[in-house]
C-alpha cells in the first residue's frame, strides 16, 4: 500500500496553493475528492493561460495529478446533502478560501462534527479565519510584498521584486499537508477532529526564519545584496564567469580555504583581512570584487570543474530547460508521464516527498465530474433514482 492509502480527503480547492498543497498527498496514495462549483466551471485552474483550451489546460495538470473529481453544488440543499455523505466517509475536508468563507459555507468542525466526530477540517486561507485581515483575499504576490519578501528581492539600485516562483503559495500548501496530517494523526489517536486554521500570511512571516529574529532581538534591517550574496558568509554569490553565471558558497571556513587554493590566491588565505567569516564581511568591499575579477577570467565550465573536484559548494546558475535536463533530474525521478485525451503523452513533476520504497503511480488529473460514478454510485451507493431525483434538485450542476 502506498503510506496514505487509507485516507480519504474531501477538497474545496482552486487554483495553485491549496491543490499544491494535497498533490503531494495525491502521490503518497490519499484519495482527493475534488469538489468542483458547476456555476463557476470548477477549478479556475482549469482556464489559466496560455496553454488552456476548454477545460483543459497544462496549469491544472501540474497541481491536480492523482486526484479525482465531482460537480457539486454546495449553494443547493441538494448538493449539500451529498457533500454531507461524502463527510461521514471521509477522514479530511481540506479547502483554501478566504478567511471568512469556511465559516459561511459551514465547512468548519463545529459545523460538521455532527456528521462525523473524527473528521479534521483543514483550511488554508490568505490571512486566517482571525484577525483584522481575516475576509480579505490572499495572493502569492500580494503576500511576498505585505511579509517583506520583495523588499528583501532584487539589486540594491532595483525596485522590490517578487521570486520568480509563487513560493509563498506553494511554501503554504506544504504547510497546510503539514497540518492536516498533524490533526488526521491526533484525530485517529483520540477519536475527535479539529479545524486546522493555516494562513499565507502565517506562512510567510514565518519564513522570515532569522533575519525576522535578528530583527526582534537586535534591531537589524536587512538589505538587499548585489548579486544574490548571502548577508554574512562571504564569499557566498553569483559570480559572472567568462561566458555564464555560476554560485560559489563558502559556507564553511575549510571551503574558503579550498578556494584561495582553486584561484590559486594563498596570499588571500594568508590576508588577516579575510581570516574569518567576520573579518571577511567587514571586508567585501574589498574582497568580493577580486574574486569577481578572477572568476571572469575563465569560463564557467573550467571554473565548476575545479570547485567540483576541490568539493566546493558550487553550481550553474540554470534557466528551467537546463534544469529539467538535468541528468539527477531523471535519475531521482522527478519527471512522470501520464496518458491524455488532449495533450497524449504529457509530462509531469512529481512530489519530492519520498516515504518508503513502494513505486509510485501517476494518472492525469480527472476531467471535471470524470469520477461521478465511482464517488456518487460506488463510494456514496446512491441508487440510479435517488441520482435522478439529485439530477433534478441542481445537486450536481
Amino acid at each position: 500500500m502506498r503510506p496514505l492509502q487509507d485516507v480519504r480527503i474531501v477538497s474545496l480547492e482552486q487554483y495553485g496553493a491549496g491543490p499544491f498543497g494535497s498533490l503531494h498527498l495525491a502521490d503518497l496514495g490519499a484519495e482527493i475528492i475534488k469538489i468542483e462549483d458547476p456555476n463557476t466551471g470548477g477549478d479556475v485552474g482549469r482556464y489559466v493561460p496560455p496553454y488552456a483550451e476548454d477545460e483543459d489546460s497544462l496549469f491544472f495538470e501540474a497541481f491536480n495529478r492523482n486526484k479525482r473529481s465531482v460537480s457539486l453544488d454546495l449553494s443547493l440543499p441538494s448538493g449539500r446533502s451529498v457533500f454531507e455523505d461524502l463527510v461521514r466517509v471521509s477522514d479530511v475536508v481540506y479547502s483554501n478560501l478566504r478567511g471568512d468563507v469556511p465559516a459561511k459555507l459551514g465547512i468548519t468542525y463545529a459545523d460538521l462534527k455532527h456528521l462525523n466526530p473524527a473528521i479534521v477540517c483543514c483550511s488554508l486561507t490568505g490571512f486566517g479565519m482571525t484577525g483584522p485581515r481575516s475576509a480579505e483575499p490572499g495572493y502569492d504576490y500580494i503576500l511576498q510584498g505585505l511579509a517583506g519578501w520583495m523588499d528583501l528581492t532584487g539589486e540594491p539600485d532595483g525596485p522590490p521584486a517578487k521570486s520568480g516562483l509563487s513560493l509563498v503559495d506553494y511554501s503554504g500548501g506544504f504547510v497546510a499537508a503539514l497540518a492536516l496530517l498533524a490533526g488526521l494523526h491526533a484525530a485517529r489517536r483520540d477519536g475527535v477532529g479539529m479545524d486546522c486554521d493555516v494562513s499565507l500570511f502565517d506562512t510567510a512571516v514565518s519564513m522570515l526564519t532569522y533575519p525576522g529574529v535578528w530583527h526582534l532581538n537586535a534591531g537589524f534591517s536587512p538589505v538587499r545584496t548585489r548579486n544574490s550574496a548571502h548577508p554574512s558568509l562571504v564569499p557566498f554569490q553569483a559570480f559572472r564567469a567568462a561566458d555564464a553565471w555560476i554560485v560559489v558558497g563558502c559556507a564553511k571556513e575549510k571551503f574558503w580555504q579550498r578556494l584561495t587554493v582553486v584561484i590559486d590566491r594563498p596570499d588571500l588565505a594568508a590576508d588577516p583581512r579575510y581570516a574569518t567569516f567576520a573579518d571577511r564581511r567587514e571586508h567585501a568591499g574589498t574582497l568580493v570584487p577580486e574574486l569577481e575579477r578572477i572568476f571572469a577570467a575563465r569560463p564557467a565550465g573550467e571554473w565548476l570543474a575545479a570547485l567540483g573536484a576541490a568539493a566546493i559548494p558550487s553550481g550553474p546558475i540554470n534557466d528551467v530547460a537546463a534544469a529539467l535536463a538535468d541528468p539527477h533530474t531523471a535519475a531521482r525521478g522527478l519527471i512522470a508521464e501520464t496518458e491524455h485525451p488532449r495533450y497524449g503523452t504529457l509530462r509531469n513533476l512529481v512530489s519530492p516527498v519520498r516515504v518508503g520504497d513502494a513505486p509510485a503511480e501517476h494518472r492525469r488529473a480527472p476531467r471535471r465530474g470524470e469520477d461521478f460514478d465511482p464517488i456518487v454510485r460506488d463510494l456514496l451507493g446512491y441508487d440510479s433514482v435517488r441520482i435522478s431525483a439529485l439530477n433534478a434538485a441542481g445537486a450536481f450542476g
